[in-house]
């Protein structure tokens, strides 16, 4: 009977292609997460600004009508800008 039992090693190639295999899904991950966040789209900024603006409208449909005229518009001038 040995009283040190022992775990069975792994081999240097497999823990290699592991931490290569972790690494890759990390990052992919990451660079999936970045991607939404820079998704083409109304910045939220935009969304802030735009909610004082249209406050003054009692109705949620017309409050999000308002706020969807206001980013179209602060776009066209964004893009009239460049």
């Amino acid at each position: 009977m040995n009283a040190k039992p022992a775990l069975p090693r792994r081999s240097f190639k497999s823990v290699a292609i592991s931490a290569v295999l972790a690494a890759a899904i990390g990052t992919g991950l990451i660079a999936g997460v970045t991607g939404l966040f820079q998704h083409d789209g109304a910045p939220f900024e935009r969304l802030v600004a735009a909610e004082p603006v249209c406050a003054h409208h009692a109705y949620l449909s017309e409050r999000e009508r308002c706020v969807s005229t206001y980013l179209a518009a602060t776009r066209r001038q964004t893009l009239a800008s460049r």
